[in-house]
């Protein structure tokens, strides 16, 4: 349902605050009312860089829901989705893996998407590939491996499997869409959009890529801020120290994917840092975790997702994931 004027405007507000309050805290020179430790300005650097990597693919991304809400009719969506479920997961994957979308911007899209009619399974598929194996995170994970191919083509093949497995094992234990009921009610209330002129619904696409951008927004400023603090205060070195098995190591840095939040453009690189440090199949681990649920993602899933869907999926990604790895584990 779209928001009221005010509520935007107060929206708009807090966000405009927040901007400012961050910008003096990072910039300003005269800024001495109290004395903060280090810590606190590193955290709050890391916030910011996060908040400025995701928010240009959070934009496109509500842009795309938007597209998608005023311009494709059901109708439409049914003929390009196969009727067989597997099919159906196998398509989703597919698209979604050519589908140059982040964790953050692949959110809003598939809620539209499964709003539309897409089956959740479908919509899943689309949203575990999407950001884990397109082609520029195939290429980054390429560079930061010192062009070597080996990752890339074991985070594609080994992704496409995983995302492959979770969208079948949903398609078993959910048979609705498990929006929640303010989401579906917001895609009745715009039906008519299709009988609108070509303006009209241009102008209705940027105010519902409005409305998602303030729905999304705040759930990617408080993961983004959890992020920051973990990468500041939870000591790397305690982590390493715990990670001194092959299982371990997998626990280790499938969990650090999920705290620290990397845009999936960017997180090869921090993975290749580890290299020297953990074994190559807890790296791969970390690489196809991360992109499928981290913490801000989390967030942005439980505001359109049903609470039980939300955590009943990052179950089954956080089993599948770790009994693929650990698999391709015992063959190296």
């Amino acid at each position: 349902m779209r928001k009221s004027f005010p509520s935007l405007i107060i929206d708009s507000a807090i966000l405009l605050l927040f901007a400012i309050v961050a910008y003096v805290f990072s910039f300003s020179d005269n800024f001495s009312i109290m004395e903060l430790p280090d810590s606190f300005y590193h955290m709050n650097t890391i916030f910011l860089s996060i908040l400025i990597e995701a928010l240009p693919f959070i934009l496109i991304g509500v842009l795309i829901a938007g597209f998608i809400q005023i311009f494709i009719t059901e109708d439409q969506l049914k003929k390009w989705i196969p009727k067989n479920k597997y099919a159906a997961v196998f398509m989703s994957c597919v698209v979604g893996g050519l589908f140059p979308a982040c964790e953050c911007g692949i959110v809003p899209i598939v809620k539209r998407l499964i709003a539309k009619g897409v089956p959740i399974y479908a919509g899943i598929g689309f949203l575990l590939t999407g950001p884990l194996i397109n082609p520029i995170v195939i290429f980054s994970t390429y560079m930061a491996f010192g062009n070597d191919f080996e990752m890339a083509l074991l985070r594609m093949g080994a992704g496409f499997v995983i995302a492959l497995l979770i969208g079948i094992i949903i398609s078993f234990l959910f048979q609705t869409n498990q929006l929640q009921s303010h989401v579906t009610t917001g895609a009745i209330c715009h039906a008519h959009s299709t009988n609108s002129s070509f303006l009209e619904k241009a102008g209705k696409t940027l105010l519902h890529a409005v409305d998602e951008f303030f729905d999304m927004g705040k759930y990617l400023i408080i993961g983004a801020f959890l992020a920051s603090f973990v990468q500041v205060y939870v000591s790397t070195n305690m982590l390493v120290s715990i990670g001194d098995g092959h299982v371990t190591s997998l626990i280790v840095m499938m969990g650090l994917a999920y705290l620290l939040s990397l845009c999936s453009e960017a997180d090869a690189f921090i993975g290749a840092s580890f290299s020297n440090v953990f074994p190559k199949s807890s790296i791969l681990g970390f690489l196809i975790y991360g992109p499928m649920i981290d913490l801000k993602n989390t967030l942005m899933m439980l505001s359109v997702f049903r609470t039980k869907f939300v955590f009943t999926f990052v179950g089954i990604v956080t089993f599948t994931v770790f009994i693929v790895i650990s698999l391709l584990q015992g063959f190296n």
